[in-house]
């Protein structure tokens, strides 16, 4: 922990995958995200810890249907959502999360009181007792986008890959369609610098849709979401691309083993592009470095430094590292 008080830094994302078409929907898609931004800094600043801060930045992403995860989480194969999370307080360097989960309006809050527990990742059913134990009030995380989604793609037998990035749609709207024809893939994630220098990470996801019954997201293991006292990072995208990487904690590693943030997503993104990986992160260091990474044709992301907030979504297509 530091000796003296720093600046606090913020980055989000609200997903990565197929490319903005419309300046309407950019201009709708950055208003969402700098409003988490401007809601959480200002907690940061006064003196709130990485994980508090984390924490209510997923909640806050989580209750816009915008985004894939809690209310407008996108639907399995047999019409349920299902919900996964993780929280990682890198001081402790303790991670927890839920797998799975139904009928919650914050994932993230599970995995935050999990933080405490003997058990720190459960899936399920052992999620649902939870809910119970917490006395959390049962919620429908459903929209008609949605439901209306699901029926489509019952339809057609559930060929399409994974839901659209943007689940309440803007005007003019947001392209459906990502790399290969293939819609894309939604996440929501914080990383938090504060002013005692602690790091934190949270990822939360309604999964990539129509997928398998008990298929298990990359949101809820340190593949997707890993920190430490070094480095935060939380990840989007095809999440089996991600595991296949171990993306989030192979950075934070790089950063622990001396490289700098801005080497180790540069090292880590030139790797992933070269086996044709669909993805993106963002992550802060111990310093106060600020990196978003995609290899997909863009990435949802916004970040406060201490003086202005700045965003990805115009980004180039392609591989590449902002760093801020």
């Amino acid at each position: 922990m530091a000796s003296q008080q720093v600046q606090p830094k913020l980055v989000i994302h609200g997903g990565a995958g197929s490319c903005l078409q419309s300046k309407g929907g950019i201009e709708a898609v950055r208003k969402s995200l700098y409003d988490v931004l401007e809601a959480v800094y200002p907690l940061l600043k006064n003196g709130a810890s990485a994980v508090d801060a984390v924490v209510q930045g997923c909640r806050l992403l989580e209750d816009d249907p915008r985004f894939n995860a809690g209310t407008g989480s996108v639907v399995q194969s047999d019409g349920q959502i299902r919900m996964s999370a993780s929280l990682m307080d890198g001081l402790a360097q303790r991670f927890s999360g839920t797998i799975n989960v139904a009928r919650v309006q914050n994932p993230i809050e599970l995995a935050q009181f999990l933080q405490t527990s003997d058990d720190r990742v459960l899936s399920d059913y052992g999620a649902a007792e939870l809910l119970r134990e917490l006395q959390l009030p049962i919620y429908d995380p459903m929209t008609d986008l949605r439901l209306h989604e699901w029926m489509q793609e019952r339809q057609g037998n559930f060929n399409k890959s994974m839901a659209t990035v943007v689940a309440e749609p803007a005007s003019p709207p947001l392209s459906p369609l990502g790399k290969g024809g293939e819609r894309g893939v939604g996440t929501i994630g914080v990383v938090a610098l504060d002013t005692q220098g602690r790091l934190a990470a949270g990822t939360s996801t309604g999964g990539k849709g129509f997928e398998r019954i008990g298929r298990v997201s990359d949101s809820a293991m340190p593949a997707g979401n890993y920190a430490t006292g070094n480095a935060a990072v939380s990840c989007t995208g095809i999440g089996e691309h991600i595991m296949d990487e171990c993306l989030a904690a192979r950075i934070v590693i790089r950063v622990t083993d001396g490289l700098s943030l801005k080497a180790a997503f540069e090292r880590s993104f030139a790797e992933a592009d070269d086996r044709k990986r669909d993805f993106g992160a963002i992550g802060i260091d111990a310093n106060g470095a600020i990196a978003i990474g995609k290899t997909s044709e863009i990435i949802l992301g916004a970040f406060h430094n201490g003086t202005e907030m700045g965003n990805t979504l115009e980004a180039n297509k392609g591989t590449l590292v902002f760093v801020a």
